[in-house]
């Protein structure tokens, strides 16, 4: 007489649980990357957004009288129709807590002042609220308009001028001297205004770091690929964010983002239990949709002008008043 084996009636109750809890723990997991990526977009997306190239003079701070920059437009114009040079001034009210380094080259990045090829444009950028103002010079420019002309420009020629709060000739006075230095032909004495160090950015940067370094490490310990992806995404624009180089840079930096991503996936254990559920072994599915990493300008309704692909590098001068 065959003995009939009889199965625990728990079993099935146990495989039951251990896949509600293996789900559960793999949606926390998701959950905890889709809340850094959101407030990774939305730290992004509050920057203070840089405004529409709509001529050669943006006054957005109403700082300048219609004569200023009307004269400015046909100057700048000239100055562009006889060798090319494109010359713009921006100014705003507040950069509310950005540092003036940082968002000129935000500014340059997007509007792209100067020819293609030649990088052969500047930008006279002034924040009247926070007494702030930088000339940020492109790379075909850096042999004339050096930091040196730039920074005593901005300390010789505009300050003075901005002291009294004659903002037009200031920056009448000021374009002037971009032109002639430009041409070579600027000469001025004096010591120049040297910004103080850069401090305020490292702690943000710092922050970024190491969410960046958590959001990789998780990602990877889900799936390697996972880790790769993210690393060859997310570095990138962690470094555009500290050190505001330019495409090419970003592109050399995938790479190594993907290198270093799947080095930090094996960082701790795998967030994943029981390899031999079916989950596992069909490649349970995992896939970061999302949009582009940076906000989008149009190129609409400059009134005839735009800028003509010229490449930044951070060089210029700031000062202040």
């Amino acid at each position: 007489m065959s003995r009939q084996k009889v199965y625990p009636k728990s079993t099935s109750v146990n495989k039951r649980e251990h896949m509600n809890k293996f789900i559960m723990r793999r949606l926390i997991n998701y959950m905890w990357v889709g809340s850094l990526l959101i407030f990774l977009c939305v730290v992004r997306v509050y920057a203070l957004e840089v405004p529409e190239l709509k001529g050669r003079v943006n006054d957005y701070a109403g700082m300048l009288s219609s004569a200023t920059v009307n004269q400015l437009e046909i100057v700048l114009s000239d100055l562009e129709r006889t060798d090319s040079t494109q010359i713009v001034v921006l100014t705003l009210l507040s950069l509310e807590g950005e540092n003036i380094e940082d968002y000129s080259i935000r500014v340059a990045d997007v509007w792209k002042i100067g020819r293609k090829n030649l990088d052969n444009g500047a930008i006279l950028i002034i924040s009247k609220n926070d007494r702030k103002l930088r000339i940020e010079v492109g790379y075909g420019l850096e042999g004339t308009l050096t930091d040196l002309v730039a920074g005593r420009i901005i300390s010789n020629i505009i300050v003075p001028q901005f002291k009294t709060g004659n903002f037009d000739r200031g920056v009448i006075a000021g374009v002037q001297s971009m032109i002639h230095a430009v041409h070579g032909e600027f000469n001025a004495e004096g010591e120049i205004h040297r910004p103080e160090p850069r401090v305020g950015a490292w702690p943000s940067n710092l922050f970024s770091l190491i969410v960046f370094t958590f959001l990789v490490n998780r990602m990877g310990r889900v799936r390697r690929r996972f880790g790769i992806l993210s690393g060859g995404i997310l570095f990138p624009i962690l470094w555009g964010m500290v050190f505001n180089f330019g495409f090419f840079w970003s592109m050399v930096m995938i790479p190594i983002g993907a290198l270093g991503g799947f080095a930090m996936s094996f960082l701790g254990s795998p967030l994943r239990s029981n390899p031999s559920s079916p989950q596992n072994r069909h490649g349970g599915g995992f896939w970061l949709g999302g949009g582009s990493g940076g906000s989008g300008f149009g190129s609409g309704g400059f009134g005839g002008f735009s800028g003509g692909g010229g490449g930044f590098g951070g060089g210029g001068a700031s000062g202040g008043w």
